[in-house]
């Protein structure tokens, strides 16, 4: 409040009868400080509620600017930002203006804020309900009208959340303040500086600041013709990586890869499935982990989300092969021949490429002598390929059982031999004494002969059903192994594409002030 000359002598006693028919001007005060008696002065019939301009088609000037302190926490889940900030709000008060001299030489005093007009600056993005206000604070009033106020305020506002790089991923919040009541032509609101003071902020374990902007804006509302500035202040944040590089990514690339041990068991140790479903559960977990930090949205789904995806899909798969290969391995009933372009396929091509022995040749087809398919000189070929395998000891039996036949035959030769020689040959014996000696050798040969061979054909059935089953335990190993490869190549490019993706930032930098904070 400005005093005039005729209102300064009214005061002194220059013209004693005003101050009893006046009642503009403010009682007199003795005994009292210079800055007592000046807020005394500036606050009789002072109106908060009335903007501060004598002329009320003029605005009042309102400079806007903040001082971030401390970024409490991102929210990703509910989308809130909460930080520590220092208002700073500066305007003309035309009422609240005096000579300095007047007053002991005082050119400034604190003046509670609820007693002078105050700019009705609102956060417009606040998840608040607007009940708490400002912290009680005092504003600095200068001699020449202009008030600073500066209250500490804690703002929790809404920050849309970009989660598809999550845990490497960029995040932009503003906080929007602005009149809430006040059009631009009663009010108008501007940047006190072009960006967000930082000499106080204290950094975050979590998010590392990497670019501030302040920009004014001028909108038009379904309320009013009138125009509504604010002031935006964006705060670019980037999340730092070692947590969940130690905590999530490290642990889901080693499930990826223990999804391959599967393929590495082998099948009579009955644990590939059990170690397939173990990986698959912990993998089921660490979504769940994921899962729970992240907005419930259908906008964008995070890298890491897609990578435990992949892993997950992988592991169900590689059960699923892992199933099949169990079901070649351990074959029932009397097994059918491997297929001649599957022993191609595999053992000639595959097996070599992966630098694999086998058990079996898987060159020719086996069939134990039976006549019409091989010949003596491919069974003895195959009894030779076969002794540093499995079925040494069956061509050892098929040779003590040629070495039994060549046996009995003896045996026959020397019973019918002593069959003759109780026989007492004298000039009356005929041919027709020798028939039952003969046909007895024939019927004891005949006998021999027919267990003989069948001996050997089953002998030779068995080792069939054998080298059957010897090929398709080596389909199963081979397959394993290529399963192996498959797997590990697709672990190693899916983890190499979508965990060394990362946000272009360049061109959405473009207006911010890069900050560099040890």
């Amino acid at each position: 409040m400005t005093l005039d000359v005729s209102d300064r002598k009214c005061i002194r006693g220059d013209i004693p009868l005003c101050c009893f028919y006046s009642n503009d001007l403010p009682p007199k005060l003795e005994n009292v400080s210079s800055e007592q008696r000046l807020m005394h002065d500036l606050l009789w019939k002072y109106e908060s509620s009335v903007r501060p301009v004598y002329n009320s088609s003029m605005p009042v000037e309102v400079a806007l600017g903040l001082t971030l302190t401390q970024i409490l926490d991102l929210d990703e889940k509910n989308q809130v930002l909460t930080t520590n900030v220092w208002m700073e709000v500066e305007w003309h008060d035309e009422k609240l203006m005096w000579t300095a001299i007047d007053y002991e030489g005082t050119d400034n005093i604190r003046i509670p804020g609820r007693k002078i007009w105050l700019p009705d600056i609102v956060l417009y993005n606040s998840v608040e309900d607007y009940t708490s206000g400002y912290m009680p604070s005092l504003a600095m009033v200068y001699s020449d009208g202009r008030v600073f106020w500066g209250p500490v305020v804690r703002f929790r506002s809404s920050c849309k959340i970009d989660t598809t790089y999550f845990p490497f991923d960029d995040q932009v919040c503003s906080l929007k303040l602005g009149s809430w009541a006040y059009n631009g032509f009663q009010v108008n609101v501007n940047n006190r500086s072009n960006t967000i003071d930082l000499s106080n902020y204290v950094d975050n374990g979590e998010w590392k600041l990497i670019g501030i902007k302040v920009t004014r804006n001028s909108v038009i509302y379904n309320c009013c013709v009138e125009p509504f500035p604010d002031v935006m202040f964006y705060i670019r944040l980037r999340r730092r990586v070692k947590y969940y590089f130690m905590n999530i990514i490290i642990p889901c690339i080693i499930l990826s890869f223990l999804c391959l041990a599967g393929f590495l068991l082998p099948p009579e140790s009955g644990e590939k499935v059990t170690l397939g479903l173990s990986v698959l559960l912990t993998i089921t977990v660490f979504m769940l982990m994921v899962a729970d930090k992240m907005p419930q949205t259908s906008e964008s789904v995070s890298l890491i989300s897609i990578y435990l995806m992949v892993v997950l899909s992988m592991s169900c798969v590689s059960i699923l092969f892992s199933v099949y290969i169990l079901s070649i391995h351990h074959q029932r009933g009397k097994p059918l021949r491997c297929p001649k372009i599957i022993k191609f396929v595999f053992f000639s091509i595959i097996a070599p490429a992966l630098c694999l022995k086998l058990r079996s040749t898987g060159s020719r087809r086996v069939s134990a002598g039976v006549p019409g398919t091989t010949d003596d000189n491919e069974i003895e070929d195959e009894k030779k390929n076969k002794l540093d395998g499995k079925n040494t000891n069956d061509y050892i039996e098929l040779e003590r059982l040629e070495r039994f036949e060549g046996l009995e035959g003896l045996n026959d030769m020397n019973y019918a031999d002593e069959s003759f020689h109780n026989i007492t040959i004298t000039g009356e014996t005929t041919l027709a004494d020798l028939d039952p000696i003969l046909n007895h050798y024939n019927d004891k040969e005949k006998s021999v002969n027919e267990l003989i061979m069948w001996l050997r054909t089953k002998q030779r059935s068995e080792f069939i059903e054998d080298t059957s089953f010897q090929e398709w335990r080596d389909v199963a190993y081979v397959m394993d192994r290529l399963l192996f490869v498959v797997f590990l190549t697709s672990t190693i490019l899916s983890t190499a594409l979508i965990l060394s993706r990362r946000p272009e930032v360049k061109h959405e930098l473009s207006g911010f002030t890069e900050i560099s904070i040890d």
